[in-house]
């Protein structure tokens, strides 16, 4: 059996978020900047459909939502009904996509983020970007260029959440 591959046990033991508004250039060109404009008025749109009485700080705060970094990649699970593969397995597939994702992005130098927010879960705005009747948005991975080093965060302590287990 090989030994540990210390730089990915490093790379995962110091992974860690680097908050969109944290992200720099470059930035997208004018074709997707102009995608991600579009996308930001349809979020704005959507949060005052939702809530016509929805303060103006809220509408900006949804029409920002894909400004601040240079490239934002939607994540889709196209869950299958009856499959052999569970559709809660299928599910966590894509979430596993989004883990690469960030792991890929940090490996080749750039800082990520997954979000959600309301956004992921609003079927119309779901709708507008494309998804189907049986398709979800696992997350939303802002990737950049990191202008500063995020803060260190408080990590679960691993042994409070595992133990072992031996069949009777």
């Amino acid at each position: 059996m090989p030994g540990p591959d210390q730089p990915t046990l490093r790379a995962l033991a110091e992974r860690r978020s680097v908050p969109s508004r944290l992200l720099a250039e470059p930035a997208p060109d004018e074709a997707h900047l102009a995608e991600l404009l579009q996308l930001g008025e349809a979020l704005a749109a959507r949060a005052r459909e939702r809530d016509p009485q929805a303060a103006e700080a809220v509408v900006d705060k949804a029409r920002r939502r894909f400004s601040f970094a240079p490239l934002v990649v939607a994540v889709v699970a196209r869950l299958t009904p009856d499959h052999k593969v569970p559709e809660c397995e299928q599910r966590m597939t894509a979430g596993c996509v989004c883990f690469a994702l960030l792991q890929a992005a940090r490996g080749a130098g750039y800082g990520a983020q997954w979000l959600t927010g309301w956004s992921a879960y609003d079927r119309p705005f779901l709708a507008r970007l494309g998804l189907g009747e049986h398709e979800e948005l696992a997350g939303f991975i802002h990737i950049g260029t990191p202008t500063d080093t995020p803060d260190e965060r408080e990590r679960p302590d691993a042994a409070a959440l595992t133990r072992a287990w031996t069949p009777d």
